[in-house]
């Protein structure tokens, strides 16, 4: 049985996460999707918010299992008993920095392999950084996340909104 990592913040997940997601799906017997918690970054979502919205967004996926995690990710893909990890590219610098991230974590530990999927075409823009500046600026951002994040992200805009009219007052 081939049980594969796909590790991100998904901070909101996207359409092209999801895309990453589902092929990677029909390919691995098991698909783990390793929702990370990082304190150097300040998440707009918290972790168990993003694992809520991606098990809505993948619940017909039968072979897919959103687990969060911190720390390496190699050990994560230890601990869950996985031999591969999927990492998303979009542009060549994208493959730059995963490019060295495999390489250290093929250093740490050998017998683990990472494969790389090219987003697909409609996708190659999209990052949850560009959703939530066009979720900021009130934009639809119904073709760039699936449906349980627009109403998530819209919840969190007002919220932000509150904070920050209060502030100026």
């Amino acid at each position: 049985m081939l049980r594969a990592i796909y590790p991100g913040s998904f901070d909101p997940v996207t359409l092209g996460h999801m895309d990453i997601i589902r092929r990677s799906s029909n390919i691995v017997d098991e698909l783990i999707v390793g929702v990370l918690n990082n304190n150097a970054k300040t998440p707009l979502f918290s972790v168990k918010e993003r694992v809520r919205m991606l098990k809505e967004a993948t619940k017909e996926l039968e072979n897919v299992q959103i687990i969060p995690f911190e720390g390496l990710l190699i050990d994560f893909v230890k601990k869950m008993d996985a031999k591969l990890v999927i990492r998303g590219l979009r542009a060549i610098t994208d493959f730059e920095y995963e490019l060295q991230m495999s390489q250290t974590n093929h250093k740490l530990a050998p017998d683990i392999e990472t494969m790389f999927l090219t987003t697909s075409l409609e996708y190659s823009f999209l990052s949850s950084t560009t959703v939530k500046e066009i979720a900021t600026f009130g934009g639809d951002i119904s073709q760039f996340v699936p449906p349980v994040v627009i109403e998530n992200i819209k919840q969190k805009m007002e919220i932000k909104n509150k904070k920050e009219s209060i502030t100026h007052e």
